[in-house]
């Protein structure tokens, strides 16, 4: 079934450029994300995602009310949502595998078993830039590619990526919008930062710096998020990454090197500092190779659960 924008078949292959020009509402609806001053989200009922990771709830969750992510430079954030029963997913994709990543999204949606209940199907694309090397645009395309060859009807309402997200300074490109979060009851979405990128920020963060595929990382009908057990292998060439100046590790390490954000360096080194101490995560950071379980508490805070059936 096709990807459709205001009731008309999106026709593929179009740049975000190509395809608003063709459906002037996702221009509109393009510029006014833009235009909104940045959100700082705080971390009660947030549920923050991280690169290659997933997490679906909906209305009915008593702990979690926001879905976020940021850091975005030329990755794009992905919201679907079903407009019946509100289910709501929220992934970071890199386009490392947007092939099997964009069924993942799809089947994390139809896992809530009212699904089929009046409603439709809406997805949001924000992220990426104008960047050197054509990686945004490459995204951009797998990922309307992607969400056309599903079975389900799929209507595109935001499209705020590449070119419609980038700004020019001194003849360099920057994305406009690096985060967004979206509000699981009332279905906004707007622009949004984090100081809260937890629990466990550093290990999820080793996980997908080490080559982890996407992952759904929170169960709603538990209300737990779930993290781990991961497994991974040395990171090849760890202290020589280790002993490169900032510089070194931008041009090397990021896929757009004057867009990161100020922290991305001291990110890199933490997590490649992580990856050292822990060259083989299993039973050091996962006793008795079991998930880490967290749950909300009163104040709206992630608080470390005891594993199952320890």
């Amino acid at each position: 079934m096709p990807l459709l924008v205001d009731g008309r078949r999106v026709r593929l292959p179009l740049s975000a450029a190509e395809l608003v020009r063709a459906h002037p509402p996702l221009e509109e609806r393009a510029r006014l994300l833009r235009g909104q001053s940045v959100q700082q989200v705080g971390p009660q009922g947030l549920l923050y995602v991280q690169q290659r990771e997933l997490a679906v709830t909906s209305p009915k969750d008593g702990s979690v009310s926001i879905l976020g992510s940021d850091d975005a430079t030329t990755c794009h954030i992905v919201v679907l949502r079903h407009t019946g029963n509100g289910a709501t997913c929220l992934t970071h994709c890199d386009g490392t595998n947007t092939k099997a990543e964009v069924p993942l999204i799809m089947s994390s949606i139809k896992s809530f078993s009212d699904h089929a209940q009046c409603g439709r199907l809406e997805v949001h694309l924000v992220g990426g830039f104008s960047d050197d090397r054509q990686l945004s645009q490459k995204l951009t395309h797998q990922l309307l590619s992607e969400f056309d060859k599903q079975d389900d009807d799929i209507h595109l309402v935001t499209l705020c990526v590449t070119e419609l997200n980038d700004r020019e300074e001194n003849e360099n490109h920057f994305p406009v919008i690096y985060g967004i979060a979206v509000n699981i009851k009332t279905a906004e979405i707007y622009r949004a930062s984090f100081q809260d990128r937890g629990p466990e920020e550093q290990l999820r963060a080793a996980r997908a710096l080490a080559g982890g595929p996407m992952i759904s990382i929170y169960d709603a009908k538990t209300e737990q998020l779930r993290i781990g057990p991961y497994s991974w292998t040395p990171f090849p060439h760890v202290d020589f990454w280790l002993q490169q100046d900032d510089k070194q590790i931008l041009e090397n390490l990021s896929t757009s090197p004057l867009a990161e954000p100020p922290h991305f360096v001291d990110h890199i080194r933490s997590t490649l500092m992580f990856l050292k101490k822990f060259p083989s995560p299993a039973n050091i950071l996962f006793p008795g190779n079991k998930a880490l379980l967290y749950k909300k508490n009163e104040d709206g805070l992630w608080e470390k659960i005891s594993s199952p059936g320890s």
